[in-house]
């Protein structure tokens, strides 16, 4: 978790970019304008998940110890940012945030000069400190700070809401929906699946992440899951029928104050399967309804 310090300062940062590049308040967040601000440059003709190490032999050990499944890198002292360009281009707008991060933060400064983000983020202490930051910074920046907050208190609570906030913003449906989780002042917990037995095998799944909004654990604590999920669990038996959304979902869970029932909206999107859970009792109205009428999104 980062320090409170530290949030405050990188949102200092992301707000004089996102201004200083005349990028606040227009939507989709323009993500290559912000890039080119801060004097970078994407390098779109090089797929950083296809090269040979000895092709960057000027980067050092930092690139030659990089993972396969390799995101981003960002090469300093050229500054140039590649990419795995296999990455949706929502994906690809969250990635060069994350790497502008690593460049504009000024307290970063004596990291390698190049820098591998995988899917983990994981490295040395002060490193993953560093990712965690510039996760931060791409977060705030692509979402714009409080205009993400205005419009999400426009819409009704659903899973159609982020999916809607994702095309606003130029963001991925899956970031989208775990920042509409943080930032809700609904009770309201999206589960990420993954692991899903091939067919014909035991068809279960685990979890991948758990989010909560802040009331939701305030009311009910933590939810109190499973390893493992099997089709005794309906949104299971939902995935093993090919289904990319459901919205009309009821659950029984159990929590830390006791078992809740829960609606739940499913969105499978090839990757991962999203859960949204809220209670049953949980306002939903706001001044703006979606209306899905298909369920192949």
């Amino acid at each position: 978790m980062l320090d409170p310090h530290s949030k405050k300062d990188i949102e200092k940062k992301s707000l004089e970019i996102l201004r200083g590049s005349k990028s606040f308040d227009i939507f989709p967040t323009p993500v290559d304008k912000i890039v080119s601000y801060s004097e970078l440059l994407v390098q779109k003709d090089i797929d950083v998940s296809r090269i040979h190490s000895d092709l960057f032999y000027k980067a050092g050990d930092a690139l030659r110890r990089a993972a396969a499944k390799v995101r981003g890198l960002l090469d300093r002292r050229e500054k140039i940012i590649y990419l795995d360009l296999s990455q949706s281009t929502e994906r690809k707008n969250f990635v060069k945030l994350h790497e502008v991060g690593h460049e504009v933060l000024p307290w970063q400064s004596k990291i390698h000069d190049v820098l591998d983000d995988d899917d983990n983020s994981l490295r040395a202490d002060v490193v993953e400190e560093f990712e965690a930051e510039a996760n931060y910074f791409a977060t705030v920046t692509l979402f714009q700070h409080d205009r993400f907050l205005d419009e999400l208190n426009k819409l009704s609570l659903g899973i159609e809401s982020p999916m809607y906030l994702a095309k606003f913003f130029g963001a991925s449906i899956h970031a989208t929906l775990r920042r509409y989780v943080e930032c809700s002042n609904k009770r309201c917990a999206l589960l990420i699946l993954e692991n899903f037995g091939k067919p014909g095998q035991h068809q279960s799944c685990t979890i991948r992440n758990l989010f909560q909004s802040d009331k939701f654990s305030k009311t009910f604590g933590d939810l109190i899951l499973p390893p493992k999920f099997d089709t005794s669990f309906d949104f299971v038996r939902v995935y093993y029928l090919n289904r990319r959304f459901k919205k009309d979902g009821e659950i029984f869970l159990q929590t830390e104050n006791g078992e809740e029932e829960f609606n739940y909206h499913y969105f499978n999107n090839t990757y991962n399967a999203f859960i949204f859970l809220f209670p049953k009792r949980e306002k939903k109205s706001s001044r703006t309804k979606f209306i899905i009428t298909s369920d192949k999104i």
